[in-house]
């Protein structure tokens, strides 16, 4: 027997195996250990949990960097400080948007330093977007208020910002006219007349405020190389009553005329969310605010925005579920059409997820094949009215939730951080999962 040889051979292997392949290994995570730095390449989605209000961060694999909302719930709705709302996360000791902050410059390429390219705001409730109450705390200039979006984009530079009523807000109704009393969120003028003053502060200082245009593909787009991801690319699916037929650049107006004397007649806040779809490669990702999918008694047709938008994404590898899994949404023709590996809910109330929903999610006669659910929190009150379901379909239920896609997209990990420390140690490592062919 030639030992020589197989010392050789050996030797190759091991050093195989920790040279080559160690880079790509360790930028996933250890449980117990900080989250690798995201690396070019990656794209990094982070659902980040204060459990006040809706924050998603990504990292595209230039380095490109986006929020989509940013949201801070009011204290004194009579709903705060109870079981039926989730503490904030870590805890008390900063505002919501201070934590999605500190969130974003643990995370972000430029650690303290760190820039948003892109800031999307998916409608206008203060748990996406931020609120107003007596005594918060003013911007240094004095002209607006720190709650959400403006909290974050006070301690870190937004360079643009998409919403979707820049500048005239007037659909479905003119909020700058009624000053927003057709809203029915707390204090909603004051809370959007300090978001209309931050943009105006912030044009000053070189932010660029447009309205996010359905079915572009190029709106959103990389930043600093984007030559060497020709496979990455954010598709615009819907803005208010707009939505993306699934071809070029085509959108149909869905909600039918206003009746501009019987509000009644409006879509609500939640109907005119954002929807946009990430690709990298095979893999997908889809996100859509609070968009409702479920007909109640009384309501009209088109209060189901999540079937036409459903017809135009198709199938999706991970899906964020649409206003946090409530009632109202996940219907049963979008849960078949995107037949997600992965479904994220970002929750912070004992009405998410709704059991029905959870039925749809879980049940193979939608759809065959395993689904890994993750929440960002999950409240006592769920389990006592669903049960042991609960347990059954839920691979995480607290935390901050990290899909890591590997360069090229091919395949991806859901990576749970604790939210109960200020330093997010990683929880649990779940994956590989490998991502759909598309063609």
């Amino acid at each position: 027997m030639n030992t020589g040889k197989i010392f050789i051979r050996a030797g190759l292997l091991f050093f195989f195996l920790n040279v080559i392949l160690t880079p790509a290994f360790s930028q996933i995570a250890t449980p117990g250990q900080p989250l690798p730095n995201w690396t070019e390449g990656y794209l990094d989605l982070h659902h980040i949990n204060t459990g006040w209000g809706d924050a998603a961060f990504y990292i595209f694999p230039d380095g490109t960097t986006m929020l989509f909302d940013a949201g801070e719930m009011s204290p004194l709705s009579n709903r705060a400080f109870t079981p039926r709302n989730a503490p904030m996360r870590p805890s008390y000791n900063k505002r919501a948007y201070e934590w999605i902050a500190a969130y974003i410059k643990k995370v972000s390429p430029l650690k303290e330093k760190a820039e948003i390219d892109y800031a999307a705001i998916s409608h206008f409730h203060d748990d996406h977007f931020g609120t107003w109450y007596p005594g918060m705390r003013q911007s240094g200039s004095g002209k607006y208020y720190l709650s959400g979006i403006t909290g974050v984009g006070d301690l870190i530079p937004i360079h643009h910002l998409l919403d979707r009523g820049y500048p005239d807000y007037n659909y479905p109704y003119d909020i700058k006219k009624y000053k927003g009393r057709f809203s029915g969120e707390i204090n909603f003028w004051e809370a959007i007349q300090s978001y209309f003053n931050f943009i105006a502060v912030q044009q000053q200082k070189g932010m660029k405020a447009a309205a996010f245009k359905a079915g572009s593909r190029s709106q959103i787009g990389l930043q600093h190389h984007p030559g060497r991801y020709p496979s990455f690319y954010v598709q615009n699916v819907k803005a208010n009553g707009w939505i993306w037929t699934g071809k070029d650049s085509s959108v149909i107006s869905f909600f039918p005329e206003t009746d501009t004397a019987r509000p009644k007649s409006w879509p609500g806040e939640n109907e005119l969310s954002l929807v946009l779809v990430l690709h990298y490669g095979p893999f997908s990702y889809y996100t859509g605010g609070d968009c409702g999918g479920v007909v109640s008694y009384g309501d009209a047709w088109w209060n189901d925005v999540e079937t036409p938008v459903a017809k135009a994404v198709g199938e999706v590898d991970v899906a964020t579920m649409d206003h946090h899994g409530n009632r109202n949404a996940v219907n049963e023709y979008q849960v078949k059409t995107f037949k997600p590996r992965v479904w994220i809910q970002q929750s912070w109330s004992a009405d998410h997820p709704g059991e029905e929903v959870l039925r749809r999610l879980t049940t193979p006669f939608l759809y065959e094949g395993p689904r890994d659910l993750f929440t960002t929190n999950m409240l006592d009150a769920n389990k006592y009215v669903i049960g042991s379901l609960v347990d059954r379909a839920y691979k995480s239920q607290q935390g901050h939730i990290v899909v890591r896609v590997l360069p090229g997209g091919k395949e991806y990990y859901v990576i749970i951080l604790d939210d109960s420390r200020e330093d997010m140690p990683v929880k649990d490592v779940f994956g590989p999962y490998t991502s759909k062919l598309k063609h």
